[in-house]
C-alpha cells in the first residue's frame, strides 16, 4: 500500500530554496513577496548590517524592496536585531553632527545644537542628556564642568578633572592664585613686586 503524503510545503526559501511550512516562512518587507528561512534571512541581515550597512534590500532575484526590521524579528537575534535599528538610527543624521551623553551607563547618541565651530563668548555649552537627565558639556564631551570656563577645563590633566579638582579651580579663579608652570602648584601674591616664586612643602620649586 502506497502512503499518501501529509502535505506540502507551500513556500521555499528564496535564499537556498529548501522548502519550508508555511509557519517557518518569514517574509521581510510589506511590499515584498519573498519567504525566507530563519537562517537564511538571519545570515543575509548579519552579512549586511556587519558591513556597514543600515538599509538592508531583499536578496530575491530582481528585487529592490528593502526589508523591515519590524517584520524580520522574529527571525533575528535579539542583539543584532538591536544593532540594526542603531545603525538605522544612525543614517537618520548623516550629515548632521552628533554628540553622546558621556556617562559610560548611557551614551545616548544626540543631535549637537551648534555646528561645531567652537566656543565663543556668551556660548552656552551646557546640555542636558534626554534619557537620563544629568548635565554635560556638550564642547568638551564630559559631565558638566560647573564654575570651570572650557578653556580652563582643557588645561587641567587627565587626574584633575574630578569634582574636588573643578572646585578648586574654581577657588583659585575667585581668590587670584596663580598656577606654578613647573610643578603646577597654586600660589598667592601676599605682597611686594608682581614676581612671585614658588614654594612648595617640598621646599622650593625655583619658578
Amino acid at each position: 500500500m502506497e502512503e499518501e503524503p501529509v502535505g506540502k510545503a507551500q513556500h521555499s526559501c528564496s535564499i537556498c530554496m529548501e522548502p519550508m511550512a508555511p509557519t517557518e516562512a518569514h517574509r521581510g518587507g510589506s511590499g515584498c513577496a519573498h519567504a525566507f528561512c530563519r537562517a537564511c534571512l538571519s545570515g543575509h541581515v548579519r552579512a549586511k548590517v556587519e558591513a556597514g550597512a543600515a538599509v538592508v534590500r531583499c536578496p530575491g532575484v530582481s528585487c529592490a524592496g528593502a526589508l523591515d526590521p519590524e517584520l524580520c524579528r522574529a527571525a533575528l537575534p535579539a542583539d543584532l536585531f538591536v544593532r540594526w535599528c542603531g545603525a538605522l538610527c544612525e543614517s537618520m543624521f548623516l550629515g548632521v553632527r552628533r554628540t553622546y551623553c558621556p556617562f559610560p551607563d548611557c551614551s545616548e547618541m544626540m543631535v549637537a545644537d551648534d555646528d561645531g565651530g567652537g566656543v565663543s563668548e556668551g556660548s552656552v555649552t551646557q546640555s542636558e542628556c534626554q534619557v537620563c537627565r544629568r548635565l554635560f558639556c556638550a564642547h568638551c564631551a564630559v559631565p558638566w564642568h560647573a564654575g570651570v570656563s572650557c578653556a580652563e577645563f582643557a588645561q587641567l590633566g587627565a587626574g584633575e578633572r574630578g569634582r574636588e579638582d573643578l572646585l578648586l579651580v574654581e577657588a583659585a579663579r575667585e581668590c587670584k592664585w596663580k598656577r606654578c608652570p613647573r610643578c603646577r602648584f597654586y600660589v598667592e601674591k601676599s605682597h611686594g613686586c608682581l614676581h612671585i616664586t614658588c614654594r612648595t612643602t617640598l621646599g622650593f620649586c625655583g619658578d
